[in-house]
């Protein structure tokens, strides 16, 4: 299976040529989803005793599989937090599986090391971390929210242990109804109890205020305690960001870990019209933001920062004699950093894409779709039949179409994906259905919005 030889280098050719042709597509279709009863009767079993050959299993991708797949590189893919690379870090993707990196650790893979934490100070510095902050790339957010607070946990327990106190009955996470599932999830892996501060009547609807969380706090049962409080850096469903200079000089006084959840809206940090929401975070124990998302890198990667990361080296690293050769080193090694060993250079498409096109460019393209934000709220403001649910903060504009239930958003998303038009899915705000457009890819356009909006009418 192994050498290159003339049926190699036959099917490189035909690779190059499907992704040249992928990539050259303008716009890429929507494309749909595939019933497993389609799938099999179109790809049928792909994996056989003698195998397909290379040709054959490619033109069964090209061909079928690839089309039973929603391309959230779509313009007017705006269900969900879509995602847009650019070109370069979607051709760079192949050269990080080309060489055959190993990511975990700097004795091995210190090259590619260097490069993520280029990118990881860039987020660094627009946060305002200090010199000594650092991180690593994650497949995503739930895992580094998880990493972040198995350290914070660590951390908690060892300060009770330094001061002689018994451990808490339960261990606490305190977060908001607003924040993401992946949270609560989150806080069940690790068996402590999550407390949901209920948001929804906030003086800024949806906003985790001081005042909140210090009343929550004092609500907690003495036998227990709060190791860390998880805010938001821009909610996937709304797009808000939580009153995080409030947060902290609440949780400060007590030794609480606060983690930002900025996965889908931490981009903003790079937009100046927008990055001033974020004012507090410089404090904050740890943050991610998924480049994925709305930084412009192919799946999947998250970015994990801590302002102090060696306590996460002290909580996260794995021990053991063949290992000690690295862990007993003074070198990054991005396995200490989270929940993980063996690890995928990820950052590095992000790395590439930032070396290559500078960050001013990045900071003109997330300010585009902060615009074109604005842009479908100031439309739906001006049209009788649609209503804005609340003003966005960042690139996420969630509205109502007047007379709609449940049956007809589902229709008209329905016909919108059959038809290749646009993708966007109905949700909910305050049990009423509703529908959003998450905009983070810098393609597109005022017209997009325009086509998305008659089709309501």
């Amino acid at each position: 299976m192994h050498g290159w030889d003339e049926d190699s280098e036959a099917l490189f050719k035909q690779i190059v040529e499907f992704v040249s042709f992928r990539m050259r597509m303008d716009p890429p279709p929507l494309d749909r989803t595939y019933s497993p009863a389609e799938l099999m009767a179109e790809a049928g079993h792909t994996i056989t005793p003698e195998g397909l050959g290379g040709t054959a299993a490619l033109d069964v991708f090209a061909n079928v599989l690839a089309r039973a797949n929603l391309s959230t590189d779509h313009p007017r893919s705006l269900a969900f937090i879509p995602n847009a690379p650019t070109e370069a870090a979607s051709m760079f993707d192949l050269v990080v599986g080309a060489s055959s990196i190993f990511g975990g650790s700097w004795l091995i893979g210190s090259g590619a090391v260097y490069a993520e934490n280029q990118a990881l100070r860039w987020i660094a510095d627009l946060i305002g971390y200090p010199a000594g902050a650092g991180g690593v790339f994650t497949p995503g957010g739930t895992q580094g929210t998880l990493a972040a607070l198995v350290t914070a946990r660590e951390l908690a327990r060892n300060r009770r242990k330094a001061a002689g106190l018994a451990m808490p009955r339960r261990w606490i996470l305190l977060t908001s109804s607003e924040s993401h599932s992946s949270v609560r999830q989150v806080g069940d892996v690790m068996d402590v109890d999550t407390v949901t501060v209920d948001v929804a009547h906030s003086a800024i609807p949806g906003v985790l205020t001081g005042a909140q969380v210090a009343a929550a706090l004092d609500q907690v049962d003495s036998a227990d305690e709060v190791f860390a409080i998880v805010a938001a850096g821009g909610t996937t469903n709304y797009g808000i960001v939580d009153d995080l200079t409030a947060i902290v000089d609440v949780a400060e006084p007590r030794q609480i870990w606060v983690h930002v959840d900025g996965a889908y809206g931490g981009a903003a940090l790079a937009a100046p019209s927008v990055s001033w929401r974020f004012a507090g975070l410089d404090r904050c124990d740890s943050f991610i933001v998924d480049p994925h998302k709305w930084l412009f890198a192919p799946y999947d990667a998250c970015a994990l920062l801590y302002r102090h990361p060696e306590f996460a080296r002290a909580a996260l690293t794995q021990r053991a004699g063949y290992l000690d050769v690295l862990t007993e080193s003074d070198e990054w090694n991005p396995a200490d950093y989270a929940v993980h060993l063996s690890r995928r250079a990820r950052g590095l498409p992000f790395w590439f894409s930032l070396a290559t096109h500078g960050t001013d460019r990045y900071t003109a393209a997330v300010e585009h779709t902060l615009a074109v934000a604005a842009y479908a709220a100031a439309e739906i403001r001006i049209r009788p039949e649609l209503e804005l649910v609340r003003e966005p903060q960042l690139s996420v504009v969630v509205l109502r179409r007047v007379g709609w239930d449940l049956p007809d958003y589902q229709d008209w998303s329905a016909d919108l994906l059959a038809s290749g038009t646009a993708f966007v899915a109905p949700t909910l705000h305050e049990g009423a259905p509703a529908t959003r457009l998450a905009i983070v890819n810098p393609q597109t356009q005022r017209a997009d919005i325009d086509v998305v909006l008659d089709s309501m009418r």
